[in-house]
């Protein structure tokens, strides 16, 4: 066992020994691009979502330094055809670049890289002569030419370096130069029989030429048939709650939203093995970092982008392009580059098919709320502040005081919600309720049998408040919404959570320029 080459199964067992959910059905996705042209992979994810996790798994299954049949025995992957044919059959080169970018960060860092690897492969296969101007890459291919074995080489946070280097730096050409050197020459299909990187962000773009472009990509944006494997998915984290007797509504408000792909409600998997194992739904996300690197892309506001986030704050989707960013944090020039950049960190959820970017969860919306803080979005603030109040003015019955509290968060973002659409008026009143996430599973357009609620609020499972439901109206009475709310009995799915309900109506007229609320009691 060497410390970069051969490093067994040891992670992989101590993963077992805790609460683990089985994503071995990786390992078949990438059995499939072993020994074929789609050899190199790149995973992509934000922080927490299971990466380094993936990576040990990898290291456990093909190392054939060890036997573990025993630890994949009953779990997925031991179903599948490929799985005794890749199994424990490779020699297994693990490179964390985090560990060097913590010792070394200055220019010899890819020279630090590359002896340490020679050195550790090399005692590894002393027999395998080591010329004086050979590098990493002709050891390799010596050691497979006299052996006829093929290494899998397996990067975890490949981009470590990309994240602290400007792209100008001696340091990225050298290690661009590494990468190519290891991955792009015609030695790669002859040593490796597979390669697979991970990040957080996907390889770095010149113009629209990703760097490295044999690899292919498996981002945030664009996760093909990797999106289950990284994060939670809804069955997952129902069956742990059950399990732990926690509920799952709140595991849901807090740490769902996530659409990667065709999987339309991912969770962010640390953020809920760490709500289980303490007991309680809180924010987790700031352990993540980066949330200095968001304040410092929204301050810019490029294109009205404080705008768009004060939108997406209310529960409003934003059109983005994700296309041209240049997968560089130095290089963010632009509205859409800053999305891009927030959605790769994991702060956006990113909707393929709508091209629209959002906030994913309660956790996110907390980390956000920060963030517009320290930027002293003084208008944004204050409808914070104001919507523990305005909560409280719905509970206690006083309609004065909520129409009153939606128009002043109305007056104060009225370059945002100009109300040319109801669906204007609904983010508002979202904006509004802010603080209301905290204590109720907030849903904006809850489907009924007869159509959709504008805004619903359920109760969490320990909060005795009641069920709200608001309907909105433009140019209508409140009575018009309440009566919307009882002939579409749109309370029929909060009466699945409990009996007692408020009922909330409020309308803007566009001519005076006013609100009005009626709030009865069902």
């Amino acid at each position: 066992m060497g410390r970069y080459i051969n490093k067994g199964n040891k992670w992989f067992k101590s993963s077992l020994k805790e609460e683990y959910v089985d994503k071995t059905g990786l390992i078949r996705i990438v059995n499939n691009t072993l020994l074929t042209r789609s050899r190199y992979s790149c995973v992509t994810r934000c922080r927490r979502f299971g990466k380094s996790m993936a990576a040990e798994m990898l290291c456990a299954y093909y190392d054939h330094s060890c036997d573990s049949r025993e630890l994949f025995d009953g779990l997925e992957i031991a179903k599948d055809p490929t799985f005794d044919e890749h199994l424990n059959k490779y020699p297994v080169i693990y490179l964390d670049m985090s560990t060097f970018m913590t010792k070394y960060k200055d220019d010899t860092i890819v020279s630090h890289i590359e002896e340490a690897l020679v050195e550790d492969i090399h005692a590894a296969y002393p027999d395998i002569p080591l010329k004086e101007k050979d590098d990493l890459m002709d050891l390799l291919f010596h050691i497979t030419d006299t052996t006829d074995q093929q290494f899998i080489f397996i990067i975890d946070e490949w981009d470590a370096i990309c994240r602290e280097f400007a792209p100008e730096t001696k340091v990225m050409e050298n290690y661009l130069n590494w990468l190519r050197r290891m991955f792009k020459s015609a030695d790669g299909l002859t040593v490796f029989a597979g390669v697979y990187m991970t990040g957080i962000l996907p390889v770095k773009k010149f113009k629209t030429q990703s760097a490295l472009n044999n690899f292919i990509e498996y981002s945030m944006v664009s996760p093909a048939d990797m999106a289950g494997f990284f994060g939670f998915t809804k069955e997952e984290v129902r069956q742990l709650a059950d399990k732990y007797g926690m509920s799952f509504d709140d595991l849901m408000k807090w740490y769902d939203g996530y659409q990667i792909g065709d999987e339309l409600s991912m969770f962010n998997p640390n953020s809920v093995m760490l709500a289980l194992k303490r007991g309680k739904c809180e924010s987790y996300w700031a352990r993540t970092g980066a949330t200095d690197l968001v304040e410092d892309y929204i301050r810019y506001n490029y294109e009205g982008l404080r705008d768009d986030i004060i939108f997406m704050l209310s529960g409003g989707h934003c059109n983005v392009d994700p296309v041209g960013f240049q997968n560089d944090l130095s290089e963010v020039n632009s509205r859409d580059d800053v999305l891009t950049v927030l959605i790769h960190l994991g702060y956006l959820s990113y909707d393929s098919e709508e091209q629209k970017c959002y906030i994913p969860n309660l956790e996110v919306s907390k980390e956000m709320e920060t963030a517009i803080k320290s930027n002293n979005w003084k208008e944004v603030i204050n409808a914070l502040r104001r919507s523990e109040q305005l909560l409280a003015d719905t509970l206690e019955g006083d309609e004065e005081a909520v129409a009153k509290g939606v128009e002043a968060v109305h007056d104060d973002n009225i370059s945002i919600f100009s109300y040319n659409t109801e669906n204007s008026l609904s983010c508002v009143v979202s904006l509004a309720y802010y603080y209301a996430r905290n204590k109720y599973v907030v849903h904006r357009e809850l489907a009924s049998d007869k159509g959709f609620a504008d805004l619903v609020l359920i109760p969490s499972h320990n909060v005795s408040s009641p069920a709200v439901v608001i309907e909105l109206k433009k140019d209508a009475t409140p009575d018009d919404a309440i009566a919307q709310i009882r002939s579409r009995d749109y309370m029929a799915k909060v009466r699945e959570h409990t009996p007692d309900i408020l009922l909330v109506g409020i309308s803007y007229d566009t001519q005076t320029k006013t609100h009005t609320c009626k709030i009865i009691h069902n």
